[in-house]
C-alpha cells in the first residue's frame, strides 16, 4: 500500500496544496493593493469534515448514553468579511492590515499541517525499524 493511499497523508497533502494557492491569492490581493476597482479575494474554506467522512477512517462511537453529543457548527461567523463599506474613493476594496493578517493565520496553518505530515513519516519510519 503506497503511502499516498493513507488518508491522514492524503488529507495533510491536500491541505498543505490548499494554503499554498490560498498564499498565491493573498499574495495577489496585496500586490493589487492600488489598483483601482480591485476587489480582495480569498479561496472557500476546506472542508476537513468531508474528507474525513470520505476517508471513513474516523468514527466517533457513543460508548454511554450520558456522553454528550457533539452539535454541527451553526455558522454564526461569516466565511467571508463583507467589503463595501471598506471601499476607497478609487474604488480599491483591499485592507492591507486584514490581508498581513491572513497571510500570518496561513503561514502558521500551513506549518502546522507540514509539520504532522513530517511527524506521522517519521511514526512509520520508526514502526518500519527504519530510526
Amino acid at each position: 500500500m503506497p503511502i499516498s493511499d493513507i488518508p491522514i497523508f492524503s488529507m495533510l497533502r491536500t491541505r498543505m496544496q490548499w494554503h499554498q494557492e490560498r498564499q498565491k491569492v493573498l499574495a495577489e490581493n496585496v500586490a493589487n493593493s492600488d489598483t483601482p476597482h480591485f476587489r480582495a479575494r480569498d479561496l472557500k474554506p476546506l472542508d476537513f469534515g468531508s474528507q474525513v467522512q470520505r476517508a471513513g477512517q474516523v468514527r466517533v462511537a457513543s460508548t454511554n448514553p450520558a456522553h454528550i453529543t457533539g452539535s454541527a457548527a451553526t455558522g454564526a461567523f461569516p466565511a467571508e468579511r463583507n467589503n463595501k463599506f471598506d471601499v476607497r474613493p478609487g474604488g480599491n476594496a483591499v485592507n492591507l492590515e486584514d490581508e498581513m493578517m491572513k497571510v500570518a493565520a496561513n503561514q502558521m496553518d500551513y506549518q502546522a499541517a507540514t509539520s504532522l505530515y513530517s511527524r506521522s513519516m517519521g511514526l512509520f519510519r520508526v514502526a518500519l525499524g527504519k530510526r
